[in-house]
């Protein structure tokens, strides 16, 4: 009886070996560069923003460790809602970068624009920037709302598609067609 469990565990070391022998991947003894086929080419990084230079400061709002931090850069001029949507859109520089900061909106296309009136912004959202699954959507509503509200002359950010409003959540989670302030994300702030 002892033979026959030597025996058949042997002959499954055989198998398994001829089987890892025939499976294997090649292997290479210098490191080459794989070539790309097909249509698998990585798509365009988004650009990074570049650091500005000027009179006026704007302030922009960038994530640490999942946190909301507030970052100010030197501007030509006061920008409207658009191009503060637009800066905020590009990212880090690659200072701020450097400095462990990053964007949950960075490579998004679901904002159209951004127009303010009367101290209110709105955001036209082009497709479904909330419920696409990913864990930070809060943080970039957050981004959002604080970077626009921190002009003085807005007070509070809308969210519409097709001209109506929307329901985004507010910093606790909670959806909501109302208009928003900072004060929403006051807790994903760091302290």
């Amino acid at each position: 009886m002892r033979r026959h469990r030597i025996a058949a565990a042997a002959a499954g070391g055989v198998i398994l070996a001829a089987l890892a022998a025939g499976c294997g991947v090649p292997v290479e003894d210098t490191a080459r560069e794989v070539e790309q086929t097909g249509n698998n080419a990585p798509s365009a990084a988004p650009t990074p923003a570049v650091a500005a230079s000027g009179p006026i400061t704007e302030k922009l709002y960038l994530l640490r460790d999942g946190h909301l931090i507030a970052v100010e850069r030197k501007v030509p001029a006061q920008p409207d809602a658009q191009q503060l949507l637009a800066d905020l859109l590009a990212g880090p520089t690659p200072a701020e970068q450097e400095a462990g900061l990053n964007s949950a909106l960075t490579g998004t296309t679901a904002i159209n624009s951004a127009t303010d009136a009367a101290g209110s912004a709105t955001v036209e959202l082009s497709t479904a920037l909330e419920g696409t699954g990913r864990s930070d959507d809060v943080l970039a509503f957050g981004q959002l709302v604080c970077t626009l509200s921190s002009r003085p002359d807005i007070n509070q950010v809308v969210f519409t598609r097709q001209g109506q409003r929307v329901g985004v959540p507010r910093g606790n989670g909670a959806l909501t067609e109302d208009p928003l302030t900072c004060a929403d994300y006051g807790n994903l702030e760091a302290q």
